[in-house]
């Protein structure tokens, strides 16, 4: 029996017993996979892969960590991001930490399996600390008033056992549909908690790397976050739904509405982001075919916030060739100059309500 005040040491491993994929789950997944594959393909159509890549990771890293109530505005985190010279809030910086914590598994899964080692790396990353497996008693979740919801399993050697059994149940050939899977390794995780702190962003992260992993991304671009702070109540009922009354069905359907919804809001935006970049490279193409190249339009839709010494670096000439293409930008309003310091920023202000809509 599930005992919200002791250690959940019995808690079983996966998967759970009875049929999982029912009809009603393995439609769900069917849609979802579809989705998802609309948005992979939309996403190969990006002509530089970072482009994408640094742009929405941002969104994710914010949005995971919202959740976590790390709060943080949109601008602060994409004129942080493009020099880590300017100062930034303590909450800024923690944002970051979750970008430069998923590209370090995106990194390390092209060589390695997801593991428990790898596991924790990720969370060291985003809590920049250096710590490992719980080992010391006392973990228990609470909600608003104090009350334990939940004390998740205790001693090192009993977390690091319920990790193995994740471990094999993610590189298991067991014929589960691969979203399904991930639904049920995002529950096992979190239940597992195995971290002192960062349970929760390294849990969403691994969502994305196993489904790089398993083939279905080959980018890292679907991001759950935003759905779940869309539909927090739920993800936290479903969670304790799970673990109190083995309510598997409506877990997993959430988290598949989670990838589906997502995807389609994804391939939306990466289309709007296409549309837009087209529209910029014919305008100046047309307008100011003496600035035009293919690089400079890639390099203002990269993230946000430029500035003179990204195309430089780019090897887009000198500085003051460079100062002009942006100048140019900026005189027919496609890029709008912010000084800031001694900087002076140019920010893609139609690529900014992109991303942040």
């Amino acid at each position: 029996m599930f005992d919200r005040d002791k250690p959940f040491n019995t808690l079983p491993a996966l998967p759970p017993a009875g049929d999982i994929e029912t009809t009603e789950v393995l439609k769900k997944a069917i849609s979802a996979s579809r989705a998802m594959a609309e948005l992979k393909g939309v996403a190969e159509r990006m002509p530089n892969q970072a482009m994408l890549i640094d742009s929405l990771v941002l969104q994710e890293a914010r949005a995971s960590s919202e959740i976590e109530n790390i709060l943080t505005s949109n601008d602060d985190v994409y004129r942080a991001a493009s020099d880590e010279t300017l100062p930034a809030s303590a909450e800024v910086k923690e944002v970051l930490r979750y970008r430069q914590a998923l590209n370090h598994g995106c990194r390390q899964i092209k060589t390695r399996p997801l593991s428990t080692c790898l596991f924790v790396e990720i969370a060291q990353r985003i809590k920049e600390m250096q710590f490992d497996i719980r080992r010391l008693p006392g973990t228990r979740i609470a909600n608003s008033k104090g009350e334990t919801i939940y004390t998740p399993p205790e001693g090192e050697t009993v977390i690091r056992d319920k990790l193995r059994g994740l471990e094999n149940f993610m590189h298991a050939d067991d014929k589960l549909d691969v979203l399904v899977k991930m639904a049920l390794m995002h529950y096992q995780f979190e239940a597992i908690h195995p971290f002192p702190d960062g349970n929760g962003r390294t849990g969403r992260i691994l969502n994305i790397l196993y489904l790089v992993e398993q083939g279905l991304l080959n980018l890292p671009v679907l991001y759950l976050s935003r759905y779940i702070i869309d539909h927090k109540e739920t993800y936290y009922e479903r969670l304790r739904r799970v673990t109190e009354e083995n309510a598997w069905r409506d877990w997993v359907l959430y988290m598949l509405d989670a990838v589906e919804q997502t995807s389609i809001r994804t391939h939306g935006q990466i289309t709007a982001i296409l549309t837009l970049m087209e529209t910029v490279r014919e305008r100046v193409q047309r307008e100011t075919p003496s600035i035009y190249s293919k690089d400079l339009i890639e390099q203002i839709f990269r993230q946000p916030y430029c500035k003179i010494a990204f195309l430089e670096r780019a090897g887009m000439g000198t500085r003051q060739t460079c100062a002009k293409y942006l100048r140019e930008l900026e005189i027919m309003g496609i890029l709008k100059g912010q000084k800031m310091g001694r900087e002076v920023y140019f920010i893609n202000t139609d690529l900014f309500k992109l991303l942040t809509q």
